[in-house]
């Protein structure tokens, strides 16, 4: 008796299994054709483009004949270009690391205060909604020298002697960190929401856990929180460094790369090249080396974060 019932059950799940079968092939089906409008407008915006700016890298600028490698020769060997490249790797860095810094900070705080701070988080997520050409006008007259307003609080709370003894925009050694504080204010509140959205999904148990085995304060944070969350961590990293590499509005409102080129990113170079000068072929060439290399820094940045807790490198 035992076993017949045991072969009839077999049977019903085999016949369950067959019958859910196709429906999960026709789920799937339908899936595909529902991504299909997406893939088409996705090739349509991103590939078309970029295949065009590949042909115009390996053509001459006038656009009549095919000249190899010529156009990435000239920029790797180009000093405006190597230094903009610099300074972009610079503004990347000092960007991505502030607003880490920043964010991670204000997520733990928000994760400890709990509900409490509700209002709070929602008034942090307002920079999110302003746009980058209005934060590079605003941050321009912040800063600028004589009668920002930045200067004159510095000075009044007497970190700086006069508000004019400290040029945020017209100083060639200051001018990238200006460029750097727009693109912090307004996205550290993003870094903040990611991250505070990961620690929602940490088990309490957890935590219990490691208190009870004595973790606390920072101990707990960089040995429990941060790797469990540690994939959210690599598509936030990978996001930001994208998006700062980018930067161009705020930029050429409040400094317009000036002075002296210092503030001046490898996206101002290439707009520049490929738009003012009229160097289609040289500013295309420019381009699709810097995303190789952010497809590089992209992949790094997987391999390095996103791992299964415990593995090594």
């Amino acid at each position: 008796m035992t076993a017949l019932l045991s072969a009839s059950g077999s049977r019903l799940a085999v016949g369950r299994r067959r019958a859910a079968s196709p429906i999960r092939k026709g789920n799937a089906r339908f899936a595909r054709l529902l991504l299909l409008p997406a893939t088409f407008y996705l090739l349509l915006l991103v590939g078309v483009p970029l295949v065009k700016l590949v042909r115009d890298s390996v053509t001459s600028d006038s656009g009549t004949g095919f000249v190899g490698l010529h156009n990435y020769r000239a920029a790797l060997e180009s000093p405006e270009v190597q230094a903009a490249f610099g300074r972009t790797w610079l503004y990347i860095a000092g960007v991505v690391s502030a607003e880490f810094a920043l964010g991670i900070t204000v997520a733990l705080l928000f994760y400890w205060l709990g509900n409490s701070a509700r209002w709070v988080r929602t008034a942090f997520l307002y920079p999110l909604m302003i746009a980058p050409v209005v934060a590079g006008i605003m941050w321009r007259f912040l800063l600028i020298d004589n009668y920002g307003i930045v200067n004159q609080l510095l000075a009044d709370a007497h970190i700086l002697s006069s508000p004019d003894a400290f040029s945020w925009l017209s100083d060639p050694h200051h001018s990238l960190i200006a460029v750097m504080l727009p693109d912090i204010w307004l996205t550290t509140s993003f870094v903040a929401l990611v991250v505070f959205g990961a620690l929602q999904t940490v088990s309490p148990e957890i935590m219990d856990a490691a208190r009870v085995d004595g973790a606390s304060g920072l101990r707990l944070v960089w040995s429990i929180l941060l790797p469990l969350i540690r994939p959210v961590l690599a598509v936030a990293l990978i996001i930001r460094g994208v998006d700062a590499s980018q930067a161009f509005a705020t930029i050429a409102l409040e400094t317009n790369g000036g002075p002296d080129s210092s503030s001046e990113t490898l996206s101002l170079t290439i707009y520049r090249a490929a738009v003012r000068y009229s160097q289609p072929g040289l500013g295309g060439a420019m381009a699709v080396m810097f995303v190789l290399l952010l497809l590089g820094f992209a992949g790094f940045a997987a391999w390095l974060l996103w791992r299964p807790t415990g593995e090594k490198a």
